[in-house]
Formats: structure tokens, C-alpha cells, sequence
């Protein structure tokens, strides 16, 4: 798990195409890897990967042909920046929202405005996406947790305030440029045990009501 809360900006130092999988090597930048060890999980744009080499000054990972084709690594180039930030632990602040690394979709820029001293976004989501976002919802965006401010269709409006912009690699976002999204892990998990419960219903099975009146659920 992560929280959306980027710890350091790596580099794309080298990319392997092995047929539809890709391997990456990843300058690491200012990641403390002093506890990284083979096996253990970095968010890389938003992407869950699984450390198989450690490197001095970075790290060594595969991505699978299902992950590329989800997500915008396809088109990545070496030397390109990306988000980066180690799985939480036990005591790691949950400054942002729950993140799974699980990217499901590629969402593309529209429009970027200047908002004072913010930079405000609109990215238009895969339709079998949007329906997960909501107005001041949490969505992840390349690794980045972010608020979604306003909704229009299948539109939606972020504002990045400096620090983020500065930290992260969305200052560099124009118009036409894809990322990677992540939605809330609730939005996604409510819809299945609604979706399940309707079925049970429809069977003229066992529902939650029943559970609860009969004393099985509080």
C-alpha cells in the first residue's frame, strides 16, 4: 500500500523491451534505499513494481504486458522523470489516501490553466472510469494523491498547489499529455458488494437485510 504522497523524483535510466513485458532500471534520485531490499515494493508513476535488482543509486524492475497495457509506460523514454515512493509502513503518516499502486486506466490532459500561484488541470477519464470519480473525492494521478475538485461528464478538475507541482512530475503535464489514474479503492470496492448484494436479491437468497434483522450484523 502507499498514500499518494510522492517521496522523490527518479529518472528512467534504461528500458528493456522483452516482447510485450518491459524491464526498467531507475535512478532513484533522493529515495532513501537504505531499507530496500529485493522484493519489496516502489510506486513508480503510480505503478506498484517489484524491486528485482538493488542498485547503489537505484533500483531494477519488471513490468508485465497486462501493467503496460494499463498504464502510460508503453511510451515512456529513457530519461524521462517519475514519481517514486516506497510502500508505507505500520507507522508511516497517511498523509494522502489509500493507494494500491494498482493503476487501472490512462486519463489525458485537456486543459491547463494558471490559478494564482496554483496550476489548475482538466483530464478526461476512460468512460468505464469516471463513474468512480466524485467532486472532492481522492484520485491518484502518476503517483500523486489529489482532490478532485469540480465534475463534467467525464471531465474532471484538479488543482496542484506549488509544493506539489515542484515536487512531482505534473509540472511538466500540457495539454495532451496522459497519465496514469488510480480511483478511490472504496468507490471500487462499494460498487462490487453492491453489484453482489443485487445478485444475492435476485436469487431470492441471502441478503445484508436479512443478516441485519436477524441479528447477524450491527
Amino acid at each position: 500500500m502507499f498514500t499518494g504522497i510522492i517521496e522523490a523524483l527518479g529518472t528512467l535510466r534504461k528500458i528493456d523491451r522483452k516482447g510485450d513485458d518491459i524491464r526498467l532500471n531507475v535512478a532513484s534520485g533522493s529515495l532513501d534505499l537504505s531499507d530496500v531490499k529485493l522484493g519489496d515494493s516502489i510506486a513508480t508513476n503510480g505503478v506498484c513494481l517489484t524491486v528485482v535488482q538493488c542498485l547503489p543509486d537505484g533500483y531494477v524492475a519488471d513490468i508485465s504486458a497486462e501493467t503496460v497495457a494499463l498504464t502510460g509506460f508503453a511510451d515512456y523514454k529513457v530519461g524521462q522523470k517519475v514519481n517514486l515512493e516506497k510502500a508505507v509502513m505500520p507507522t508511516t503518516r497517511l498523509g494522502g489516501h489509500m493507494v494500491s499502486g494498482h493503476v487501472d486506466g490512462i486519463a489525458r490532459v485537456e486543459q491547463r490553466n494558471v490559478r494564482g500561484k496554483a496550476i489548475e488541470f482538466w483530464l478526461l477519464a476512460p468512460e468505464d472510469l469516471s463513474r468512480y470519480i466524485a467532486h472532492k473525492g481522492s484520485i491518484t494521478v502518476d503517483g500523486v494523491s489529489l482532490t478532485v475538485n469540480e465534475i463534467d461528464g467525464h471531465r474532471f478538475r484538479l488543482t496542484i498547489v506549488p509544493h506539489t507541482a515542484e515536487e512531482t512530475t505534473l509540472l511538466a503535464l500540457q495539454a495532451g499529455s496522459k497519465v496514469n489514474i488510480e480511483v478511490d479503492l472504496i468507490a471500487r470496492y462499494l460498487e462490487r458488494l453492491m453489484s453482489a448484494e443485487k445478485a444475492t436479491k435476485s436469487e431470492g437468497g441471502i441478503t445484508m437485510e436479512m443478516l441485519a434483522n436477524a441479528g447477524f450484523m450491527r
